[in-house]
């Protein structure tokens, strides 16, 4: 993260736009915070902002938009309720549009108005107080790691299934543990810098979201051989060896339950290779069926982009995650039929995207010490294995 002297300046004065958590992250472990309807905002490192910055033209179509940075700072408000606000750029001065029904606006708000973010270090437990809801039902046991799999439908200790209300609380988790962090390590008046990015599910009603955590390495070139050592250990007991891909989180949109059914990244670290096919099954049932009209435009995004990335000399994207998208909401059953695979084209309305680009090197980058040949191996595996399964999906039906 690159923090900014607390002399510096903000553009925009004294105009603040308050950050909410973006409540459909389902992976990663930095807070996503959500800046308009259509924007989110996540810490600043420089080398994924030099990757944005010199991106390929074959990719732009799949990687968020970039939108330039923001300089943040944490404000408590007239309650003593602590939270961050950015500084918009001049060209961004117009005030903060959201949708009116936003239910990742609503829990938020519900959230700060029962209780100080600051004064607890589970924001999870403050919600169900307000949502009238026994922390049990929040939380999941222990070895599921502060609820991280926490869900609108989880488990209980007795595995049967709870129903709560239509959001994933993972981005709540990841934001707590952001704000606990910037207390701890910097004064409040301390500035940030954040990225701008398009916010690539504002256009779905119910959004399901796959993120996949590609390739079969995925420690950085400046790793340290403590954090080599952890990652290599991870990959290797997890599909990421056997596949090139395994599972960081998903959310579902289950028509029956009217709510998200959510897993996290222990849960993918767990499966093996039958049950990470199980899980891509999963994925694309609604509670009532499996959506197999996904398959055929998820698979043109998928062998599109396998194209790209092999065009792609001596980029090499370690860490990075693909999400796969849909809209849960099934589109009017008279909806025009159409031949494009393009989120703007196709009723399904189905994307995929790459990304998080903190550890991605290539010739020209950071790194001029280490320079790979050729296209990324590890990612190209994972893709080509992604695709096959989900082929194989597709001939089961």
């Amino acid at each position: 993260m690159v923090v900014l002297r607390s002399t510096d300046k903000a553009n925009g004065g004294g105009v603040g736009v308050p950050l909410e958590p973006f409540l459909h992250q389902v992976g990663g472990h930095l807070s996503m915070l959500q800046y308009d309807a259509h924007t989110v905002c996540k810490p600043l490192v420089s080398q994924e902002q030099k990757f944005y910055e010199s991106l390929p033209l074959a990719m732009r179509c799949f990687t968020p938009q970039y939108k330039g940075t923001v300089t943040v700072r944490l404000r408590r408000d007239s309650r003593g309720h602590l939270g961050l606000v950015a500084n918009p750029l001049k060209e961004n001065l117009e005030p903060l549009q959201v949708s009116p029904d936003s239910r990742a606006v609503a829990i938020w708000q519900t959230l700060q108005q029962t209780a100080s973010s600051d004064s607890s270090p589970r924001p999870l437990a403050q919600l169900a107080r307000s949502l009238k809801e026994s922390t049990a039902k929040v939380l999941l046991s222990s070895d599921c790691h502060l609820g991280t799999q926490a869900s609108p439908l989880v488990e209980s200790a007795d595995g049967s299934q709870v129903e709560r209300r239509g959001f994933n609380p993972w981005g709540l988790h990841c934001h707590q543990a952001h704000l606990t962090r910037l207390c701890t390590e910097y004064p409040e008046d301390k500035r940030h810098r954040f990225l701008l990015l398009e916010n690539v599910v504002s256009q779905y009603k119910q959004p399901c979201i796959l993120d996949l955590k590609m390739g079969t390495r995925q420690h950085g070139d400046d790793a340290s051989e403590e954090k080599k050592a952890r990652h290599m250990k991870k990959c290797a007991q997890s599909t990421s060896a056997c596949l090139g891909v395994r599972i960081c989180g998903m959310q579902v949109y289950q028509t029956d339950k009217k709510s998200f059914l959510c897993k996290d990244k222990y849960y993918g670290r767990k499966l093996s290779e039958e049950g990470f096919k199980q899980a891509l099954s999963q994925f694309l049932h609604d509670g009532t069926r499996l959506r197999t009209e996904l398959l055929e435009p998820i698979l043109r995004r998928l062998q599109a982009l396998l194209a790209v990335i092999r065009s792609q000399s001596s980029y090499r994207f370690y860490s990075s995650s693909l999400l796969i998208i849909y809209d849960g909401q099934e589109p009017p059953q008279n909806a025009p039929e159409t031949t494009q695979g393009s989120p703007s084209g196709d009723p399904a309305k189905v994307d995929v995207r790459m990304i998080d680009f903190a550890h991605t090197t290539y010739k020209g980058s950071w790194n001029e010490h280490i320079t790979h040949e050729g296209p990324d191996p590890g990612y190209i595996f994972g893709l080509e294995n992604l695709i096959r399964i989900l082929q194989d999906i597709q001939e089961r039906e």
